[in-house]
């Protein structure tokens, strides 16, 4: 596989909209297997760093091609720059949504689930530790509701009871009760349910929960929900014509109050 091949495969996962060059620097290097250069928009791959007495491991050479790619991709949303914390929130998307294409396009092949050994160990993760720390919080959450409630009942002021009784952060307090009230599945682990539970809005909230089951990375969901947020152009301008509607008819009454006023001191 060469430079063209790998660029020809990038292109097929996503197209770019700045060109770009990518270039074996048939060497091998310690620190890094490639990078990006956003000035001359170039993509480096330290090609040696691949090569291994079976072969070329041409999986891992489009593993960290999709990677600095990630950062092409990014630096165009920002006019071909970057700043300097290149991995950001919004790379890690990209880049997370380009392996999820390359993988169904067959360019890129996630060898985790092939170990038994590995799928064991993640098995044990997710159902001993994520998921089980995931219900203690939640169950905890719902001691704590019943706590508010008698203290309620006694009297008694819930802050000093989780300040001084139960020695308790106040936040970790209220999003364990949130997380309970919520009815968060633990299958997507204590932190996410933490992120989950700080969502308001019912429809992001249960939309970002079942990306999150669903496999997506906490970093991409936290990017459809940016991207959720953002109003099309349309509902924008007819929130704003409302406003200027109503601020014009606030200012005619004002308006018709001081003409009248000038008429009456004449």
């Amino acid at each position: 596989m060469n430079q063209d091949q790998v660029k020809k495969i990038l292109l097929s996962i996503q197209d770019a909209p700045m060109e770009f060059s990518l270039i074996f620097s048939g060497k091998k290097s310690n620190k890094v297997n490639g990078l990006y250069k956003p000035p001359t928009q170039e993509i480096i791959l330290h090609n040696k760093n691949f090569t291994t007495a079976e072969g070329v491991n041409e999986n891992g050479l489009i593993y960290t091609a999709i990677h600095e790619y990630a950062h092409h991709l990014h630096a165009c949303k920002n006019g071909g720059t970057l700043s300097t914390r290149a991995h950001s929130t919004e790379f890690w998307a990209i880049f997370h949504g380009l392996l999820e294409i390359a993988e169904k396009k067959g360019f890129y092949k996630n060898t985790i689930n092939e170990s038994s050994k590995l799928s064991k160990l993640t098995n044990d993760i997710k159902e001993k530790f994520l998921k089980h720390n995931g219900e203690l919080v939640k169950n905890l959450g719902s001691l704590l509701i019943k706590a508010m409630d008698c203290c309620k009942e006694e009297g008694i002021r819930f802050e000093d009871y989780v300040d001084r009784i139960i020695c308790m952060p106040r936040v970790a307090a209220r999003m364990a009760m949130k997380m309970a009230q919520y009815d968060i599945d633990p299958k997507i682990g204590q932190d996410n349910m933490r992120f989950v539970a700080g969502i308001s809005n019912d429809e992001m909230r249960h939309s970002a929960e079942d990306a999150l089951l669903a496999g997506k990375s906490p970093d991409s969901v936290r990017m459809q929900l940016r991207n959720f947020k953002q109003e099309d152009p349309v509902t924008m301008l007819e929130k704003e014509k409302l406003r200027l509607e109503r601020t014009i008819e606030s200012l005619t009454k004002r308006l018709a109050e001081v003409e009248k006023q000038l008429d009456q001191s004449q």
